[in-house]
């Protein structure tokens, strides 16, 4: 799997994962940055990864990089607010 990226002159994080075909597209989430929170303000997955789980990856990704870097997630986006609750584990990490 690519490397999981933290674009931060874009204020992006990125990651891209193959589909059906084994073409690679990319999930990514647009962040504010407010200190040592980063403020997802928006997940997106390519439509040829929409119903791969290809975005469920992308935020496991996420939150790990969070935490390894000590950065704290808000979610503002209803979809990672949604798997952030459905993931407690990483409950230390959410603001």
């Amino acid at each position: 799997m690519p490397a999981f990226r933290d674009q931060p002159a874009d204020r992006r994080f990125q990651q891209e994962f193959a589909d059906a075909d084994g073409n690679e597209h990319p999930v990514w989430a647009e962040y504010a940055i407010r200190g040592h929170a980063r403020v997802i303000l928006h997940v997106e997955a390519h439509p040829a990864l929409r119903g791969t789980g290809a975005a469920g990856r992308f935020m496991q990704a996420m939150a790990e990089h969070a935490r390894a870097e000590k950065l704290t997630l808000v979610p503002h986006c209803s979809y990672a607010v949604a798997w952030l609750k459905r993931h407690p584990e990483f409950s230390d990490i959410v603001g």
